[in-house]
């Protein structure tokens, strides 16, 4: 039996980053939460990427990639589109706003606070995935808003992908109901993990607390990844 309780590791302190690479004319972005400054002169940093990942096949290729550090008021749908989409299936950068860097690398600078370039000298084999340790080329600030932790991001309800380095598995974030809370059943999008609760008071919603899922308009999608009514399932 294995003496690890996952949730020791829930503490360790991240962010929410977009990791965007191209190679031979593709160009993609994805979420990534693993990104670290490891020297300062140099300055380098090191990323890990899931080896099944769209953009694993960019970076590995092309040698460079660039990530955008994302701020507080960053939508979840913004997330949820770079993080439960493949840019084998569409163009994820296709309406966003972004630039080209010095290595020619897709900058996005939508809802980031800063933004910076690198090329790899180094990786690491990690197993499923691969750490890109990389030196930096050029970097920037955008806003003076406060970087997104990966705290806050799940204090919203938002999720780690299944490739995620910090993968959650369904269950075990259950907590107990406290007395008093709603009876209403909660659906779980099959896509992204997030639970629709009726009992939840989202003052940036127009849906009203205390509406079941049944009554939901038909047009409605998850807040987090823009998945559909039909790809919601009862929490068991």
């Amino acid at each position: 039996m294995s003496d690890i309780d996952p949730k020791a590791l829930w503490s360790i302190s991240y962010g929410i980053y977009v990791v965007t690479s191209f190679h031979e004319g593709k160009a993609n972005g994805q979420i990534a939460n693993t990104v670290i400054q490891v020297t300062a002169e140099p300055p380098r940093i090191a990323v890990a990427i899931n080896k099944e990942n769209y953009t694993h096949g960019l970076i590995s290729g092309s040698g460079v990639f660039a990530a955008a550090v994302l701020g507080e008021s960053t939508p979840l749908n913004f997330i949820g589109h770079f993080g439960f989409n493949t840019g084998r299936d569409m163009d994820k950068l296709s309406g966003v706003a972004a630039g080209e860097g010095v290595t020619g690398c897709p900058v996005l600078t939508e809802n980031a606070v800063s933004v910076f370039e690198a090329r790899v000298f180094d990786t690491v084999d990690a197993g499923t995935h691969t750490v890109f340790v990389a030196d930096v080329v050029s970097g920037r600030v955008l806003t003076d808003g406060r970087p997104m932790t990966y705290a806050q991001y799940h204090a919203r309800k938002g999720k780690a992908p299944r490739k995620a380095p910090t993968y959650r598995p369904p269950g075990t974030e259950k907590e107990e109901k406290p007395k008093g809370e709603s009876s209403m059943k909660k659906y779980v999008c099959s896509v992204c993990g997030y639970v629709y609760d009726p009992a939840d008071d989202d003052p940036k919603s127009d849906i009203k607390p205390g509406t079941a899922f049944e009554d939901l308009p038909d047009d409605w999608v998850c807040p987090v990844c823009g998945a559909g009514k039909e790809d919601f399932e009862p929490e068991e």
